[in-house]
């Protein structure tokens, strides 16, 4: 029976609840809602937290006031404001009418939209950033997933009708990227995607969405912007990835992306008739030579 014995379990390896901590900042965990398991990192001394598109910490739900609440940082510790919202902020459901310290595991609701709040040294922070990041984060490209995106487009769709506000996308693929797989291995495909991924995290700004749609094709989503403007970023990254060389175990891997570039108009009733129009428009791009932004 020496087959079935317990195996002793080494429990250093067990990132994130043994061994050395990582520091991590305090937290907001979204738990209804939308956003459901969003995370929200408290990292400024002040953080207002609304319906608004100006609010740090943007909220999208309707029971959600504008200006609702506001977080503040006082050393370590968090502690959190009602701003004269309309339905209230509450901590472990008690309404606060006065500026109130958040302790870990502390229940919020802001309107009808609950949350957990979390410190920066939690266990269970980390926990949900990891099952946050699994559940979001394309593990090849550690960009954003479909999922994600999706989520993110309906969000941003709300906004845009909201507020009269532009929403742009970007929506490209790697060229004879079947080629690269087929001459050189799976290997050198993964790397170039990730170099790509690289490339374009460093030339598209902080509040751009940035997604993995599937295979080799990505989608930037791009609040409160004009199709003009996503034209020049889109450029910028064609021009990049041309420029780039792609080297892999010794070899130059050349590789160019075509892409296409839509904005929201009054016709589009759907959030994926945004995406839908941005790949009509990359099929453009690949049907007229490849290696070129349509508009």
């Amino acid at each position: 029976m020496s087959d079935d014995k317990t195996i002793i379990a080494d429990p250093s390896g067990i990132s994130g609840f043994t061994g050395t901590k990582k520091s991590t900042n305090a937290c907001l965990i979204q738990y209804s809602g939308t956003n459901l398991g969003k995370r929200f990192t408290l990292e400024k001394v002040e953080m207002i937290v609304g319906r608004s598109p100006q609010a740090t910490i943007v909220i999208n739900e309707q029971s959600v006031s504008r200006q609702h609440a506001k977080c503040c940082l006082n050393n370590n510790q968090v502690e959190i404001e009602d701003l004269g919202s309309s339905n209230g902020t509450f901590v472990n459901d008690q309404r606060i009418s006065s500026r109130h310290a958040l302790k870990n595991g502390d229940i919020l609701r802001l309107g009808a939209v609950l949350f957990k709040f979390f410190t920066h040294d939690s266990n269970e922070n980390l926990f949900h950033d990891k099952i946050y990041r699994m559940a979001n984060i394309d593990f090849g490209t550690q960009t954003f997933n479909k999922k994600y995106l999706l989520e993110a487009l309906a969000t941003e769709y709300k906004i845009a009708r909201t507020y009269t506000r532009p929403l742009s996308t970007i929506y490209f693929d790697l060229d004879h990227f079947k080629k690269v797989n087929d001459t050189y291995g799976h290997s050198a495909g993964d790397f170039i995607l990730k170099e790509i991924s690289v490339l374009v995290k460093g030339i598209i700004r902080k509040d751009d969405i940035f997604c993995r749609f599937g295979g080799e094709e990505f989608v930037i989503l791009l609040p409160n912007t004009g199709s003009n403007k996503s034209f020049e970023l889109a450029e910028r990254i064609r021009k990049a990835v041309e420029a780039h060389n792609f080297v892999f175990e010794n070899k130059t891997i050349d590789q160019k992306v075509s892409m296409g570039v839509s904005e929201l108009t009054a016709e589009m009733k759907l959030p994926k008739e945004l995406l839908d129009s941005a790949d009509q428009k990359l099929y453009q791009s690949k049907q007229t030579g490849r290696n070129k932004v349509t508009m």
